[in-house]
């Protein structure tokens, strides 16, 4: 789970991930899809608090999904081992009152056949010093007709209680509901006019699937909705992408929160507040630090010595072979998330092998079941070859023709993305020195890139796992 910090609300930067060791989060056997969905920060008495669900199933109507917080007294760490709190549903977030009290407020599911499974939003106060529930869970909100109500998140201003949550799906229909109450247990009535935010009658917007909202003020009392969204490639078309998160001015209209015509822009007049740019983040790595930095991420298990080193051979990566493509327990992948419609990732690596069972490159990654990659590998009868390897919707295939690559010491690997357009290219180089323009070998590839699975912009950039990268794998 990826944080990212401004000043501004306008120039951000990476921090890094927050449950980056097994104590904290463990995601091997994992599906597509699950891990942690909607994790949410807060802070009181100096404390930051974190709570966040882990989904580790949601098949067949049933919801295995335990809660959790953990604490810190800075965003760097270390933070605490993480306390269960319930498993009623997902999306949780923690709401401290004025009068010292804290409570959690997430979505209630249920998995009995002939319910609906999005069953209102419970809240249930919390002792923070413990972390144990008190009293009994309450459902406070069963949502309106746009259904599949979750993604709750709990405001006090002027006298009411603000409960945001996002309605309608991921999907197209996707909104910010808002509805407030005197009380904070109820009743919640909703905002009459209508979501504070969507696009789903406006399939000609750039900014696609907007909801599940939060509220931010700044110190000089304006407000701002960060939000999912997609980018799709065309309209209501694919989102490669993934999801991402955008940002929306509020204002308060007859003591509502809303978005101008509640729809999401593409730009917005940022706050009254001194800029605070942040150092751009670079965009070549030579891997001559001793950690990682924060852009980069691994799939399903944290950086360890065991399998991924930048001490062995500084200013290198060296990265040992793990599961397949499509293991779920100890792939060897270290990704940077595809932000731009169109850019392009290049890496120079070393590697060889004398079995069919062991491959490496450069891919350009989903899921488990949506992926290209450009990989060196070996045949019995042709030797060391490089080619492309294609899972569409989890049916594996080569694309176009091998390249003999034996004799090869170091392989220079490009992938260039233009919309829907994903383009591979290798070059063999010296031990110094970079690829002429007239050097590289383009490898085959399909003319699109896999059909997304669940996705949904950007500014400021999202932690949300479920988006699609590029990056360095290897496999034994």
């Amino acid at each position: 789970m990826l944080l990212h910090h401004s000043r501004d609300l306008v120039h951000w930067r990476p921090l890094g991930g927050v449950l980056d060791h097994d104590r904290l989060l463990d995601l091997t056997g994992h599906r597509d899809g699950a891990g942690v969905w909607a994790p949410c920060l807060s802070h009181k008495d100096g404390v930051f608090h974190l709570i966040f669900t882990d989904v580790e199933n949601y098949a067949g109507g049933f919801w295995d999904t335990p809660n959790y917080v953990t604490t810190s007294p800075t965003p760097d760490g270390p933070w605490s081992d993480p306390a269960p709190i319930h498993s009623m549903g997902f999306d949780p977030s923690l709401f401290h009152d004025e009068d010292g009290r804290s409570w959690v407020v997430s979505s209630l599911m249920d998995w009995r056949p002939g319910h609906h499974a999005f069953a209102g939003i419970v809240l249930q106060e919390l002792d923070t010093e413990w972390m144990r529930l008190l009293g009994e869970p309450t459902v406070v909100f069963e949502g309106t007709s746009a259904r599949v109500t979750e993604a709750p998140h709990l405001y006090r201003e002027d006298g009411w209680y603000y409960l945001v949550t996002a309605e309608g799906g991921t999907q197209w229909d996707h909104q910010v509901t808002v509805a407030r109450s005197r009380e904070i247990t109820g009743p919640y009535e909703v905002d009459p006019a209508g979501p504070t935010l969507s696009s789903r009658r406006h399939p000609s917007l750039p900014l696609q699937k907007a909801g599940h909202g939060s509220l931010v003020s700044t110190p000089s009392g304006e407000w701002f909705l960060a939000h999912l969204t997609s980018r799709p490639l065309t309209e209501r078309g694919r989102c490669v992408r993934g999801r991402e998160t955008a940002l929306q001015r509020v204002d308060w209209v007859d003591g509502w929160p809303r978005v101008r015509d509640g729809v999401p822009h593409v730009e917005v007049e940022g706050p009254a507040l001194e800029p605070h740019p942040w150092p751009e983040v670079p965009a070549r790595d030579d891997f001559d630090a001793p950690v990682l930095r924060p852009e980069w991420s691994t799939l399903r298990r944290h950086v360890d010595e065991e399998w991924l080193s930048l001490t062995e051979r500084p200013g290198h990566l060296r990265v040992q072979g793990g599961q397949s493509p499509s293991g779920t327990r100890g792939p060897s992948l270290v990704a940077r998330r595809v932000q731009h419609e169109r850019c392009a990732m290049e890496t120079v690596m070393e590697f060889s092998t004398h079995t069919f069972q062991r491959m490496a490159g450069l891919t350009a990654y989903y899921n488990m079941r949506q992926w290209h990659y450009l990989r060196v590998g070996f045949d019995e009868r042709e030797g060391l070859f490089a080619g492309v390897l294609s899972s569409d919707r989890g049916r594996v295939r080569e694309s176009g023709e091998r390249i003999d690559v034996r004799g090869w010491e170091r392989f220079h690997l490009r992938a260039e993305i233009d919309g829907a357009e994903l383009a591979f290219a290798l070059s063999p180089t010296a031990a110094t020195g970079l690829p002429s323009a007239g050097s590289w070998t383009p490898a085959s590839c399909p003319t699109t890139t896999p059909p997304s699975a669940r996705p949904t912009v950007r500014p400021p950039p999202s932690g949300d796992s479920r988006a699609p990268s590029s990056g360095c794998g290897s496999t034994t």
